[in-house]
């Protein structure tokens, strides 16, 4: 199928089906839904390279990828990035990703926007006092941020979650089953939504005269070998935390090794509530005990991404500039009344 035989087909000029499929407002509604629906049923994709020409556009969405010798594979990422690939394919958008060092990203950034490849850009991995967001204001062409900058002001397109409100959240529910010694197993220090969950933490325990000890918290790139390093650390003090916090299920299942090797129950001998970012491959109601968690969809956050990046590149906004998503706390197994020890 060709544009000259879907014109044929459907009783049209080529340039009237062109114009509507490739969102010109001169093309009446009800001409272009006719237009798409046959494209859809018969498998018409517009030669891009003519569609570009027409249209000046590249229908493309970049991303700068930071990479480093110390990075592992992210399975947080690859959920993310899973939506927003989901969301693009359905409105025949393409994925242009640059890696770049930690040192490389803003040059990346300029370049990829000023290549004439993408229509849009969007960053992740967002982190205290971002310098790609300077170069991103001024870019010219549409851009939303997964995520927030800690100590920048939050005058940007961004989708984020109440990282800060979840850990609140989650360490008042550990404080009402009498928890008083608590650890925190973190993402890396220099991150933002780190950053806002150990505040979310610190809060909820200074409200209730109580403190998080410098040797009861880690921040590290996160694992389950890093998880299950962390709680070992943990369980070996004199004091050890009763309650824990991660930042990830990742985390949660090495945590969750150690405390069986140590002999202990979890929700018994000690609670854990773990970020839950729904992952298909850790499911928290699949451990050996089911975790509490602080809940979001990492794939929803990705496909609402690309819907606004789609929407920018297609029109002048409509949607709110800056969206942040309430976090649901969905209490199981792994948390229950502080040991009667304590």
């Amino acid at each position: 199928m060709n544009l000259r035989e879907l014109s044929k087909m459907l009783g049209l000029s080529q340039t009237t089906v062109s114009r509507a499929l490739n969102g010109f407002p001169e093309v009446n509604e009800d001409t272009r839904e006719r237009v798409l629906k046959a494209a859809r049923k018969t498998g018409y994709r517009p030669n891009r390279a003519a569609q570009r020409l027409a249209t000046g556009k590249a229908g493309s969405i970049g991303l700068v990828m930071p990479i480093t010798d110390t990075n592992h594979s992210d399975v947080h990422f690859g959920e993310f990035l899973a939506g927003v690939g989901e969301e693009s394919a359905r409105h025949d958008m393409h994925l242009v990703i640059m890696p770049a060092g930690p040192d490389d990203e803003v040059a990346a950034l300029n370049k990829l926007a000023t290549s004439g490849n993408v229509d849009a850009l969007f960053i992740a991995h967002m982190r205290a006092q971002d310098p790609r967001l300077t170069i991103l204001q001024t870019l010219g062409i549409p851009y939303i941020v997964h995520g927030r900058s800690y100590g920048v002001e939050s005058n940007f397109p961004f989708i984020d979650i109440d990282n800060e409100g979840a850990f609140r959240d989650a360490t008042k529910l550990l404080i009402q089953l009498g928890h008083k010694r608590f650890g925190l197993i973190n993402g890396q220090a220099h991150l933002d939504f780190a950053i806002r969950r150990r505040a979310g933490v610190v809060a909820a325990l200074g409200e209730h005269g109580l403190t998080l000890a410098a040797d009861c918290e880690v921040q590290i790139q996160m694992t389950d070998e890093n998880g299950q390093k962390a709680m070992e650390n943990f369980l070996q003090q004199d004091q050890r935390p009763t309650a824990v916090l991660c930042s990830s299920t990742a985390l949660a299942l090495g945590a969750l090794r150690a405390v069986n090797r140590a002999g202990l129950k979890l929700g018994e001998d000690v609670s854990l509530i773990a970020h839950d970012d729904v992952l298909p491959l850790l499911k928290p109601e699949n451990f050996s005990v089911p975790l509490t968690t602080t809940r979001s969809s990492l794939r929803a956050a990705g496909i609402r991404v690309a819907q606004r990046l789609v929407a920018a590149i297609e029109g002048p906004p409509s949607d709110p500039a800056q969206e942040l998503w309430n976090v649901e706390l969905i209490v199981r197994g792994s948390t229950g009344p502080a040991p009667s020890d304590t």
